[in-house]
């Protein structure tokens, strides 16, 4: 296995070729397998559940069928019925 380019146990640059850290001695038996790699970076897991995570941290009613998006989307029309109608009653003749 290639060495990568910076330690995933302390994040020191690896020379290429290098087998092991400079810095902190980690080689491929200790922290540069695959599984090593993408420790550090806090994905969630496979089974992790988006929406019961919401649920958990804001409470039940966070999660709505249309949300914030929806809200927006009425916001818009709104603004731009609105703006019509100032339009409209701008230009003689009309209304």
């Amino acid at each position: 296995m290639k060495p990568p380019d910076f330690c995933p146990n302390c994040g020191a640059e690896v020379p290429p070729g290098a087998k092991a850290c400079p810095e902190c001695g980690a080689d491929e038996k200790t922290g540069w397998s695959e599984q090593a790699r993408y420790d550090h970076l806090d994905l969630p897991d496979d089974d992790f559940d988006h929406d019961e995570f919401v649920k958990r941290e804001f409470g039940p009613e966070s999660i709505k069928p249309y949300g914030i998006a929806g809200f927006w989307w009425v916001i818009a029309l709104f603004l731009i019925v609105l703006a019509t109608i100032v339009f409209l009653s701008g230009i003689p003749g009309r209304w």
